[in-house]
Order: structure tokens, then C-alpha cells, then sequence
């Protein structure tokens, strides 16, 4: 059977027949999914590349819980299509990009990258090695970990952005950024104009205080651009990093011109992928600023503007942790021949940056053919219709559903040995989380995170099952494309992405039990490679493994145990290791919240 809906998502999602406590009085894991909603792939088609169009946010309302009226919350991402649209790959280029990689691809491109990066600077000789050091560890001083709870928006690394909400900008400041590029691209001397620094400190308090719901409407493009400004300078190290900042300045000081892209690209891959998508964020960006002629600001106007701010040069500021934050001039006051060189370096480095942007986030064709066989045998690939269906064969099973029973057995036995074995650290907004190293190949540990939830098993399915929008924020599609039985489905989603970095398609098999002892459930997916959909726009994510066991616990409550393993293409293993933990618990945070919180002291309402 085929179910597929392409139709917009309502402002307000329909009310569902529930009974007190908050379960639908019906469960019905075969009904169409609430979820089955969203945009069609040509909804996201670029009709033009006018950088002044009118982009509308959208801010899509959601159901908390099923008590009484419908509560609703807003999404409170930026939904940026324009930006996407306009810097979308062709299809000649799209497989060279740097976020269509997979985790061991780009293991192996740093690799080959820092052996390319550092034969370029050795062969030019850049003068006394100055800083090329930074791939030997320092082992003498341990230094303390900064504590970040009290800062939202200003100060807070990309790191930390990405762990809190999923992306590395905070969306005060991508709101900043689409404000300028949808509204002030005619403002004469953007960046280079002051604003008037009462009204930029009012707005840095807004988006200290208030990071999500900032309204830029009405302000001077004077005061957004300091701001944008302001919070770049104030990072805690450079954007380019303070181990890669000096040698992204030492390229432009002595690498000749012909030889400075492949090594900026090189340099490129070696950051950390949340620096480099911010980066690829603010050029793209800057560079949509430079090609409109009427604010008179060209890529070399603007990096005489913002190059102090991005590479932290000859700025004092005793209280920051930037390295390069410190006083370096004489005792005259003037600034010495190297803080010259470097401005130049940083000045010429990010016009250079901007005008061609679009290559920096690509892999060189030479370095692709020199890597080709093994860099296929890196891609992470799922399992087409044909090779689970003969997996199934080989078994005792004789449909689809088998090709998932290992997976099925592997969770039970986990849990039946009380999941022994993994390595627990904290969780955020109070779940437990855990990983653990899988000896397969594939360079990503699998994680696991538990939390408990104010609803029973069947009701937490449900949620996850068929009612995705009500706690995936950053869903844009979702369908059930096929019904195997009534137990089994390939299910489709798409979840979007920071602009203009591209939104990742999923499709998995997912087969789930209701019949566990004691009225617990289960849902164990993976990806499959499905022909009947094709990849349209964006990245195909490959999910490893994915499992959620729910445990009745008492007092209508659940234990939900979820187990992830997923490449989402773009990201080196380091990212997974800082970051995917992380993202695991957010999500199943979300699902317990998008419940009610059962009151104290009354009657007990779930049996």
C-alpha cells in the first residue's frame, strides 16, 4: 500500500479524542501518522536567486499534550529556504562538497589534508615555523574547562550552540544575518557605517536574554551589522580556531597566489566541522552583501571591516580566553611590522575567502582521484530492498521484518544484562547518557540515552511512532511511503538545517512490539536505500541503528531507553564523539516534555 502526503503543515495541529490522563483513548499504530505532513521536495526549488525576496519564518505551531485545550508552542528555528536555495549546489559540484561526506571520508580527507597543508608550508618556508606547531599536543598544563551555563548568545562557542540546540549559530544571530540579507542589502556602507552604540547594547541585551524570539524589524542596519560584529569578536577564540588561525594568516603572508586555494581548502577540512559550518554560514552570507551593488561594499571592503573581528587581531581584552586576544603592541603604543603583516594577511585572506567561497567547501578533483578507492570504501551506504530481502532469505524469516530481528535481539539481551559494558557521562536536561565503541569498521560509537516519561509505553510509541511534529523542531517533511504488515513500514522524513547547509533526507524500515512483558514496547529502525525515492534535494543520512525500548515503571509511567548510531554526512568522528550524545538526549528530552507533567496530590488517573 502506498501512503504519501505532500500538504502543508496547519497552524494548528487537530485535536485528538484523549482520556484524563492525557493518552489517546484510542492507540493506533496503524492509522495515518500525524507526521505524515510537510513540504514537497519542488516546495523547496529555488524560482529565483533575488537576494531581496521575501522570506517568510516560519514559526509552526505544535501541541504540548493532549490535556484539555490544545496547548501549542512555536518551532523556534529558522526556517531560511532562500539562503539554501540560492546557494545550492549544481549537480556537477554537489558531490564535492564537504557536508555530503561521510564520517570516515572525512577522517580520511584531515588526514590526507594536514599532509598536504603542511608539505604546501614547508615548501614556501614560512619564516621561523611561526606557530606551525599546533599538530604536536601540549601535555603540561591542564587547562580548566569554562563554564558557559550563565552565557547564552555572546561569548559561547559554536561547540557549545551545537550540543544546546543542534546548530552552531544561535538564532538571535542567524536572525541578525537574515534581517541584513532580506532587508538592508541597499544600505550604503554596511559593516564599514558605526551604529550608535546605546541602541547596539540594547539589542545585545535582547539577544543575550531572549536568544529565540528577537524581532529585528524597524532596527538601523548600522546597529545589526555592529552587533553581527560584536559577536564574533567575543567568541572565545577565532571562528578559524586558535590552533588554525595562524596558519590560515601565514597562507596569505607566504604561500604564492596559484598555491593559496588548495591550501586554504586544505585548512578548511582540518577545522572543527561546527567552526567550518559557521564559517561557510558567514561567507556565503557576506558574499550575497558583495554582490549587490548598492551598498557599495565589495568582498575587499568588507574584509577590511570584519577581518580584526573574525581573526581576533591586535584586540585587547584582559578577561577573554582568546590567545590572540592580547595587547601586542610596543611600548610606544604603534603596532610592530608583524602586526602589520598579519593584518594585511587577514585583510587579503577573507576578500579572498569571500569571492570564492563557494570552492573553499569543496574537495579538490586531485585529491578525490589520488583518495578513490578508498575513499568509496568509506562511504557509509544503507542496505537496499534487494540485499534485506535476500539477508531475510538466508535466515529462517521469510519477509523484511527479519532483516530487523537481529537488531530486536540485540536490544532485548542489552537490557535484559542491564546494559553492562557502556561508558555513562552526563546527559543534558536531566537524562542519563552512555556510549560505547562498536568494533564493526565504522568509525562512530553507538550512544545511549534514558529518561522517564509521565505517560505509559504505548503512549510514548505512539508519540514516536506517528506524532513526530510535536517534538521534532526541526521536521519539514514526513511520510509512511510503504505498510509491509502491520507491524512494519518504510517511513520518509526530512529535518532541515542551519542556511544555507543542506536539509538531511532519511528513509528507514522501522518495525516496532507491543507485546513485551509487562506492557513494555519497542521500535528498531534503519536506513534502506529505497528506489522509489530518490534523493531530490539536500543530503541522504544514513541511520546504523536506531532503538527505543519503553519499560513501564509505575504510576503510569515509562522508562524510554533510546540506542542511535546515524552518519548525517558532513561531520568527522570527532563532532559525533563532542556532539551526537548530545543531540540523542535533546530528542528524547523533547519527547518526554512534549508530555503533560502529572500533578502531585491528586487522584491517579493512569493505570
Amino acid at each position: 500500500t502506498q501512503e504519501t502526503a505532500d500538504t502543508e503543515l496547519p497552524q494548528e495541529d487537530r485535536e485528538e479524542e484523549t482520556d484524563s490522563g492525557g493518552e489517546p483513548a484510542h492507540l493506533n499504530f496503524e492509522q495515518q501518522s500525524v507526521s505524515d505532513i510537510g513540504t514537497s521536495a519542488s516546495d523547496f526549488d529555488s524560482t529565483a536567486n533575488s537576494l531581496n525576496e521575501a522570506e517568510d519564518v516560519e514559526m509552526r505551531e505544535r501541541r504540548d499534550s493532549g490535556v484539555g485545550a490544545s496547548l501549542t508552542r512555536p518551532c523556534r528555528k529558522l526556517r531560511w529556504h532562500s539562503f539554501q536555495n540560492s546557494h545550492r549546489p549544481s549537480l556537477t559540484s554537489a558531490s564535492l562538497e564537504i557536508n555530503r561526506q561521510s564520517a570516515a571520508q572525512l577522517n580520511l580527507l584531515q588526514k590526507f589534508s594536514l599532509l598536504r597543508l603542511t608539505a604546501i608550508l614547508e615548501k614556501y618556508s614560512v619564516p621561523h615555523k611561526q606557530s606551525w606547531a599546533w599538530t604536536i599536543p601540549k601535555f603540561m598544563k591542564r587547562s580548566k574547562t569554562p563554564d558557559y551555563r550563565d552565557k547564552m548568545v555572546f561569548g559561547v562557542p559554536p561547540i557549545v550552540n551545537v550540543q544546546r540546540t543542534g546548530q552552531p549559530l544561535p538564532q538571535s544571530i542567524q536572525q541578525a544575518m537574515r534581517y541584513i540579507r532580506s532587508q538592508c542589502l541597499d544600505q550604503v556602507g554596511i559593516f564599514r557605517k558605526s551604529g550608535v552604540k546605546s541602541r547596539i547594547q540594547a539589542l545585545r541585551h535582547m539577544s543575550e536574554t531572549s536568544p529565540d524570539h528577537v524581532n529585528y524589524e524597524g532596527q538601523s542596519a548600522y546597529d545589526v551589522a555592529d552587533l553581527l560584529k560584536q559577536y564574533f569578536r567575543d567568541l572565545p577564540e577565532p571562528v578559524f580556531t586558535s590552533k588554525l588561525t595562524d596558519t590560515f594568516l601565514q597562507i596569505y603572508q607566504f604561500v604564492p597566489r596559484e598555491q593559496r586555494l588548495p591550501a586554504v581548502q586544505a585548512a578548511t577540512v582540518l577545522m572543527p566541522d561546527e567552526n567550518r559550518e559557521v564559517l561557510q554560514t558567514l561567507l556565503y552570507f557576506l558574499s550575497d552583501i558583495a554582490s549587490a551593488k548598492e551598498n557599495q561594499m565589495t568582498a575587499g571592503n568588507l574584509a577590511v571591516c570584519l577581518a580584526p573581528s573574525l581573526f581576533h587581531l591586535n584586540v585587547s581584552k584582559k578577561e577573554s580566553t582568546s590567545p590572540r586576544m592580547i595587547h601586542r603592541r610596543g611600548t610606544m603604543g604603534k603596532p610592530d611590522q608583524k602586526d602589520l603583516n598579519e593584518n594585511m594577511a587577514a585583510t587579503q585572506g577573507l576578500s579572498h575567502m569571500i569571492a570564492d567561497c563557494k570552492k573553499l567547501f569543496q574537495i579538490p578533483h586531485d585529491m578525490m582521484l589520488q583518495l578513490c578507492n578508498s575513499y568509496l570504501a568509506a562511504d557509509a551506504r544503507p542496505l537496499s530492498f534487494s540485499e534485506l530481502m535476500s539477508q531475510s532469505l538466508q535466515g529462517d524469516g521469510r519477509d523484511l521484518q527479519t532483516g530487523l530481528e537481529g537488531s530486536i535481539q540485540g536490544l532485548l539481551k542489552e537490557s535484559s544484562e542491564r546494559f553492562k559494558g557502556w561508558i555513562s557521562m552526563p546527559g543534558p536536561r536531566n537524562t542519563e547518557l552512555a556510549c560505547k565503541k562498536v568494533r564493526d569498521g565504522h568509525p562512530l560509537r553507538l550512544w545511549k540515552v534514558c529518561t522517564e516519561v509521565e505517560a505509559p509505553p504505548h503512549a510514548v510509541l505512539q508519540r514516536v511512532l506517528r506524532e513526530r511534529p510535536l517534538w521534532d523542531e526541526d521536521l519539514l517533511q514526513a511520510s509512511v511511503i510503504e505498510a509491509l504488515d502491520k507491524s512494519t513500514e518504510v517511513y520518509h522524513y526530512v529535518v532541515d538545517s542551519m542556511g544555507p547547509h543542506p536539509r538531511r533526507d532519511f528513509v528507514v524500515l522501522r518495525t516496532w512490539r507491543t507485546d513485551l512483558p509487562r506492557g513494555g514496547c519497542l521500535l528498531v529502525s534503519l536506513s534502506l536505500d529505497h528506489k522509489k525515492l530518490p534523493l531530490e534535494a539536500g543530503v541522504r543520512a544514513v541511520v546504523l541503528t536506531s532503538q527505543y525500548l519503553m519499560e513501564p515503571c509505575g504510576m503510569g509511567r515509562a522508562k524510554v531507553t533510546h540506542i542511535c548510531r546515524a552518519d548525517l554526512r558532513g561531520r568527522s568522528p570527532d563532532w559525533y564523539n563532542k556532539v551526537f550524545g548530545h543531540l540523542c538526549g535533546m530528542e528524547l528530552a523533547r519527547i518526554r516534555d512534549s508530555f503533560p507533567v502529572l500533578r502531585t496530590g491528586g487522584p491517579e488517573t493512569k493505570v
